[in-house]
């Protein structure tokens, strides 16, 4: 039985989060690796069931200036993985931005990630939304890359007015969709966080 089995077959959303909390991290990792387009989006279908999602999820109070790495797999035709980088800032921000093959040719794409909560627009999308349209004033890591604006460059076709809203799948698992100029864009993406 794999993840993709289960989402195809149907499975609740808790049947499914259960399965992956009793997986190995690596055997979580391939698994949401292994996804495609089609269970991508019905996986964040399914997991308008889950428990909302908190902010704590992708960078706990107890990690201030610590670097959450989840591992990311999109329904693009390619460059398909990738990691969001989360840390929560002093001010108790929570800030990432993207690393992975492209980041050199598009930018880093910065990112707030925000609670959905009390916005009628953005909360039945999901509980926490990563918002392109704002991006830290300063990086909370010395390794993270430089902050550029997401209107800048190549980073304007990826991630200018973008906001990509989360699911919970399970303890280690979410599910997002993007959405441009406040547009659905059909692209979903699945995330690992790592421990």
């Amino acid at each position: 039985m794999s993840l993709q089995d289960l989402i195809s077959e149907g499975k609740t959303i808790e049947e499914i989060a259960s399965w992956l909390n009793e997986q190995t991290p690596e055997e979580r990792l391939l698994s949401t690796r292994a996804l495609n387009k089609k269970t991508q989006k019905k996986l964040y279908i399914l997991a308008i069931n889950s428990e909302p999602l908190t902010l704590d999820y992708f960078a706990s109070q107890s990690q201030d200036k610590a670097e959450i790495i989840h591992d990311g797999k999109n329904s693009l035709p390619v460059f398909t993985l990738f990691q969001k980088r989360f840390c929560r800032q002093e001010d108790g921000k929570i800030v990432g931005y993207n690393h992975g093959s492209t980041m050199k040719l598009i930018g880093p794409g910065y990112f707030v990630a925000k609670d959905t909560a009390g916005n009628k627009d953005w909360e039945d999308k999901g509980s926490v939304v990563i918002d392109y349209y704002e991006v830290p004033e300063t990086k909370p890591i010395d390794s993270w890359p430089e902050i550029k604006g997401n209107g800048q460059g190549l980073q304007k076709l990826v991630y200018y007015h973008m906001h990509d809203f989360m699911r919970k799948v399970s303890d280690h698992v979410s599910i997002g969709v993007a959405y441009k100029n406040g547009s659905y864009s059909g692209n979903y993406f699945v995330l690992c966080r790592q421990d």
